[in-house]
């Protein structure tokens, strides 16, 4: 069996939000980053990592056994943050494939990483949630990928490019929720 393991990209400042998403919490108290966390666990992830950046460690308290890491350059963008996770999942040689997931997506439950895993991970893999056609998170990047993956990531662009270019297979999952990132206060 694979061993993946689950990152979370929490390290944005969420500037239309007015403060980190790391930090936000649903209205009954949960903290977004310990619900991310939860679904890549719930969903099959071995392990969990978060990135985190903007807030510095403060968020780490939200999530006090999971391991935290703190990306130098959070403010160039997701791009930074995503190289900045596979970089530290380097060094765990027994880690095969990684599923990605962001802190802002409230309405993605663990079925999702359920369905992408559900015909195993490989070393190989590339696999994405798409949300009636359109392409979203969580996305499973198998370890032959993230060297390259490495190599190209700049700024504010994350993997979307490299997934598209190689192929990813896309995992329909607009049964199970939209996807929506939430970028803003709701009113």
């Amino acid at each position: 069996m694979a061993n993946v393991s689950g990152l979370v990209l929490a390290a944005g400042a969420g500037r239309r939000m007015g403060m980190p998403k790391a930090l936000v919490t649903d209205p009954d108290g949960t903290p977004w980053l310990a619900r991310a966390v939860g679904v890549l666990r719930d969903g099959g992830c071995a392990d969990v990592t978060v990135v985190l950046g903007a807030c510095g460690g403060r968020a780490a308290g939200l999530v006090p056994d999971v391991p935290h890491l703190l990306c130098p350059d959070w403010d160039e963008g997701i791009g930074a943050s995503l190289a900045h996770g596979l970089r530290h999942l380097t060094a765990r040689p027994q880690v095969d494939a990684v599923l990605v997931h962001l802190v802002d997506l409230p309405d993605v439950t663990a079925d999702i990483p359920r369905r992408l895993l559900a015909k195993g991970a490989g070393r190989d893999d590339l696999r994405r949630a798409v949300y009636d056609g359109v392409p979203g998170h969580p996305a499973l990047l198998g370890r032959h990928h993230w060297a390259p993956l490495v190599a190209e990531l700049a700024g504010d662009r994350g993997a979307n490019a490299y997934l598209r270019r190689h192929g990813a297979l896309e995992v329909e999952c607009g049964d199970l929720a939209s996807g929506l990132d939430v970028d803003s206060p709701q009113v």
